[in-house]
């Protein structure tokens, strides 16, 4: 097999693939309700006469597909299926059906990737050695995020796979590219929830009340300026603060306000700390002016570390399918990815597709209502995908 056999074998499903990906599209939903979702994808294993398991940590789909001496070597590969809840704003026929729902970060382009990988490595599993474990996931936008639950229900076991490979569309790179990055990639999440408690009161009388107004601007650029201060050179660190509620009016000072806001960094040892800087700082902001505050941190996802050996077998599959003109070193993003938790227990490779095409307008960025990807990425991400799976498990070294 030789990646024009891929290549061509892809092509002759192209129209396919594409059906595939706009019913997809045009019938998004939401983290943790994939339940239609998941009927569609095994609907059509089902027909292709492919074996699988359903309901796995959630609405999960998980299947083996088994080549030549399939206990040799065993590989992942993983696609999100959940949309946002963004209105989509595109003029097309399959524009989404679900009110306020979209597949605005492309999980139906990684769905349909992985749905002809399965078809075409099914129908010739003469091609490779080794067996492959397909894992659609549900509830990647969300926290605590479905890679988790299905974690926790087994799907990195019986059989356990040795590595991991994740897709994700990318529209800062033009169809036909792609983009790695070896080593830490994305960023940690964490949500942070400040809660200043005092004795509201009439704003003309200071003696009534406790300034819970004052306590909380007071923490913000504390703790904003403490980690800035402490955090290590490399890598970037953020702290933002997205929401302030607080209920109070012209001469009203409100007996609660509630602070919003994300973290994010690269290295968990920091993470740690900045957790307790958090802490600290705001309780005793607090505590000066006579008020309290609860600090609560959602500790989201991990930062996610692409393994080095198992992206430099990927850049050179890659070069040699699509060209190494086409092959790009990227650089860290501050977003995130669920994906990262299986980086954490085994070998793993997380790559950007390339699906943007200025001249026909194609160039939204991500989780906008406008966002759409130039079709012709779903065939070049199939390829790819067949082809990078057929290098690692045919792979002697």
């Amino acid at each position: 097999m030789d990646k024009l056999t891929v290549k061509q074998g892809v092509n002759n499903i192209s129209d396919l693939l594409i059906s595939i990906r706009r019913h997809l599209h045009a019938n998004p939903e939401l983290s943790f309700q994939e339940k239609n979702t998941a009927l569609y994808i095994s609907s059509l294993l089902t027909d292709w006469n492919i074996s699988h398991e359903t309901n796995i940590g959630g609405y999960g789909i998980v299947g083996l597909i088994k080549g030549n001496n399939p206990k040799s070597k065993i590989i992942a590969l993983r696609a999100d299926m959940d949309a946002l809840p963004i209105n989509e704003n595109n003029d097309i026929d399959y524009c989404s059906i679900n009110k306020g729902i979209m597949h605005a970060c492309g999980h139906d382009v990684h769905m349909t990737c992985l749905l002809g990988t399965i078809k075409i490595l099914s129908e010739n599993p003469d091609w490779f050695e080794g067996t492959i474990k397909f894992i659609f996931q549900p509830a990647e936008e969300s926290l605590p995020g479905g890679a988790i639950k299905m974690i926790e229900d087994g799907v990195l076991e019986n059989p356990a796979p040795e590595l991991i490979i994740g897709q994700h569309v990318f529209p800062e790179l033009e169809v036909g590219k792609v983009g790695v990055r070896s080593g830490v990639y994305m960023a940690s999440s964490d949500e942070v929830i400040l809660t200043i408690h005092g004795r509201g009161g009439h704003a003309a009388i200071p003696s009534s009340f406790d300034d819970t107004i004052l306590s909380a601007s007071e923490i913000i650029v504390k703790v904003k300026k403490a980690v800035s201060e402490q955090s290590p050179n490399g890598f970037p660190t953020v702290l933002s603060f997205g929401k302030i509620v607080a209920d109070g009016a012209f001469n009203v000072i409100p007996s609660e306000v509630k602070i919003i806001g994300t973290f994010r960094t690269f290295d968990e040892d920091w993470r740690n700390n900045v957790h307790s800087l958090i802490k600290n700082i705001s309780k005793e902001t607090a505590a000066k002016h006579n008020t309290t505050c609860n600090v609560f941190i959602n500790r989201g996802y991990p930062v996610l570390e692409n393994d080095d050996k198992l992206t430099k077998k990927f850049k050179i599959s890659a070069a040699e399918f699509l060209g190494e003109k086409n092959v790009f070193d990227l650089d860290v993003r501050t977003t995130v990815e669920d994906f990262a938790r299986y980086t954490q227990l085994i070998p793993g490779c997380f790559y950007r597709l390339g699906i943007a095409n200025k001249e026909k307008g194609i160039a939204s960025n991500l989780h906008s209502p406008t966002f759409n990807v130039d079709e012709k990425s779903i065939e070049i991400g199939t390829g790819l995908m067949i082809w990078n799976a057929f290098e690692i498990l045919n792979d002697k070294s």
